[in-house]
């Protein structure tokens, strides 16, 4: 069987495709009906129903053709499978790996108010997500609830490491997966991606139980590869979602030197590629961002420091935010940092972090100028991150449509007109 990401380069050879980050805005039904449903006795697992599942098959086959027709041509399930425990869809990206993990138990800890541990020079600790720099900077505006910035405090419980690891998602993850055969059959579509954690963000829980922050990394490592080899066996794509590569570094108190920082995320990178052993990386998506909450993100790493890392993981598409308004200018590293062959950028061209939706043609030129340093071939358009639970359902359903359209006018630019397939 062809690899996904052969038929995905294919079509690209006729045209720029688009695809986006992952989360997507629920409908209120599945919002209700999530809501309505009970825990199982670990405390942050929720129940599964019958209805609950013909509902969310249901919702999963709109959602795909609603991404169809908005020019969408590698969709995903929204991680509609994934519904957090308050039944907010911001998190869900992280908190699922919760429900589909043995060994995990509902502790005192919680990474968002845990106390700080301070780092010295070649000592990284990562202190708690409230002591984050920019948090500190800002505090005023982080506190005040009418500043528009949204930072998930309240999302969830959250579990600590007390026995060993397991993965126990098999029957959730199958799910998913024919959830989004389904809607990509009915949608006539050949290809969708399904997103799961990496190992370095999974491990950013309490740990009672594995002797080092290495061992807790490679231990969740080997949970996680379960999930990635069950997509890549169903022939669809998984995307890595891991901000922790660049978002760790604001959590490090006081700010450490590059080289330490490398050296602490090469671990996480390492452990990344001993997941992915063996898998196809044409069927390999990896998504990094900065942290997807609204605020100033002033002070977030650079992205020269660490795309050498990025392309250090052993995927065939790399995902990024290129659209933000703190990193749209990061563009220019590509003129320096060659893309290895065979691979392809997935540059996020419309945002998650503002309710303005960009200009089709500035959809277009954004894309065009990737394409002139990769080639037209090596560049699908994306979303910076997520869209589920930043922006409305309405705005987050007119940006995938303005980059629907902008890759259609990019794509005009780029190809003969008489191969560009619309």
């Amino acid at each position: 069987m062809a690899g996904t990401m052969e038929r995905e380069r294919t079509m690209t050879n006729e045209r720029i495709h688009t695809t986006h980050a992952g989360s997507l805005p629920r409908t209120p039904e599945l919002i209700a009906a999530n809501a309505a449903r009970t825990f199982a006795e670990d405390g942050f697992t929720l129940q599964r129903t019958p209805e609950f599942e013909g509902l969310l098959t249901d919702a999963v086959v709109d959602l795909v053709r609603r991404q169809h027709d908005a020019g969408i041509t590698i969709p995903g399930d929204g991680e509609y499978g994934k519904a957090m425990s308050n039944a907010v869809d911001y998190g869900a990206w992280w908190t699922y790996s919760f429900q589909r993990t043995a060994g995990l138990e509902l502790t005192d800890f919680n990474p968002i108010d845990a106390p700080a541990v301070h780092s010295g020079p070649g000592a990284i600790r990562l202190t708690s997500f409230a002591d984050r720099r920019d948090w500190t900077r800002f505090a005023d505006a982080y506190q005040d609830p009418e500043s528009g910035i949204q930072i998930g405090r309240n999302a969830t419980a959250f579990p600590s490491a007390t026995g060993p690891l397991s993965y126990t998602g098999q029957d959730a993850l199958a799910r998913d997966i024919s959830n989004l055969k389904a809607g990509l059959a009915a949608a006539d579509l050949g290809t969708g991606f399904i997103t799961a954690l990496s190992p370095g963000s999974a491990s950013r829980i309490g740990n009672e139980h594995y002797a080092t922050e290495e061992e807790f990394i490679y231990a969740w490592a080997d949970v996680l590869r379960e999930e990635y080899k069950a997509i890549v066996d169903a022939g669809l794509t998984v995307q890595i979602d891991d901000p922790s590569i660049a978002e760790n570094w604001d959590q490090i108190n006081p700010e450490p030197s590059v080289e330490d920082y490398q050296a602490f995320t090469r671990i996480r990178v390492e452990a990344l590629n001993h997941a992915l052993r063996g898998l196809p990386e044409e069927q390999i998506r990896f998504h990094v961002c900065w942290g997807s909450w609204h605020g100033p993100h002033t002070t977030d790493i650079e992205f020269r420091h660490i795309v050498d890392l990025v392309l250090g993981i052993n995927a065939g598409t790399y995902s990024f935010e290129a659209a933000n308004a703190r990193h749209e200018h990061e563009w220019t590293i590509w003129q320096d940092v060659a893309l290895p062959e065979g691979k392809i950028l997935a540059p996020g061209v419309v945002s998650h972090a503002t309710n303005v939706v960009e200009h089709p043609e500035l959809v277009a030129q954004r894309i065009e100028r990737f394409a002139g340093l990769v080639g037209r071939e090596n560049v699908i358009g994306s979303t910076d991150c997520g869209l589920g639970g930043r922006i409305h359902p309405h705005i987050a359903a007119a940006k995938l449509q303005t980059l629907g359209e902008g890759a259609r006018i990019a794509s005009e630019r780029l190809f003969s007109r008489s191969t560009v397939s619309v």
